[in-house]
């Protein structure tokens, strides 16, 4: 199923509880990109990884440039300025808003707001999940994944490594800010590498339909 839109913020009119606008032009970081994606990347809030005074996640300010670079050097961005065009990729947060003076998001503020992450990253239906920092790669591989109880959650030894999920393959991603040596290097290899091969994650449902035509689903 293809999403038809021409939007390439906040795709799906999502309307969060915001306590308060991020900024006088921003009401909240909203989902951006393309929003038929096979690549979703997934960061915590934009007190976190950015986006307060452009609206777009990973981008401003507050942001490392370190994952737009990524981002472009892969393909997926025209360039890695603060509202790049996007193609096969859609960034998000697991917390859209912005909390009033800077501070992090309570438990029960994540806990709110986790129905309108789960909304749309079922709506995008990307086959690969990129979540960035310790709590999207622990909510991501919790949620998506029946890995959980197996895997150590080691930042350093988990990123840029694969991990099967339920229909979705997972990337992580360390946060940008602790990236050393070849981590971006590594990154860029690994995405490079699933985008030369057939990563899709598809069953094939043919048998029901009693003819010789091909039906595939997410």
């Amino acid at each position: 199923m293809e999403n038809v839109t021409d939007r390439t913020s906040n795709p799906f009119g999502m309307r969060p509880p915001c306590e308060a606008p991020c900024s006088t032009d921003v009401p909240a970081v909203f989902g951006y990109g393309d929003a038929n994606a096979d690549f979703h990347v997934i960061g915590d809030h934009p007190g976190v990884h950015g986006g307060r005074e452009t609206g777009v996640p990973f981008t401003g300010p507050d942001a490392s440039p370190a994952i737009r670079r990524v981002l472009s050097e892969v393909g997926f961005a025209d360039d890695p300025g603060d509202v790049p065009e996007l193609e096969n990729c859609f960034l998000s947060y697991l917390h859209m808003c912005c909390p009033p003076d800077g501070r992090d998001p309570a438990p029960e503020e994540y806990h709110d707001l986790e129905p309108f992450f789960d909304a749309e990253l079922r709506a995008i239906a990307a086959h690969v999940l990129l979540p960035v920092g310790p709590r999207a790669i622990e909510h991501v591989i919790e949620e998506y994944t029946a890995r959980a109880s197996k895997l150590e959650i080691d930042m350093a030894a988990l990123h840029a490594t694969e991990i099967r999920g339920s229909g979705f393959l997972v990337v992580p991603v360390r946060d940008p800010s602790e990236w050393t040596g070849n981590d971006a290097d590594q990154l860029v290899e690994r995405l490079r590498s699933i985008r030369a091969r057939d990563y899709r994650e598809t069953a094939d449902l043919s048998r029901f339909l009693g003819t010789d035509e091909l039906y595939y689903v997410r």
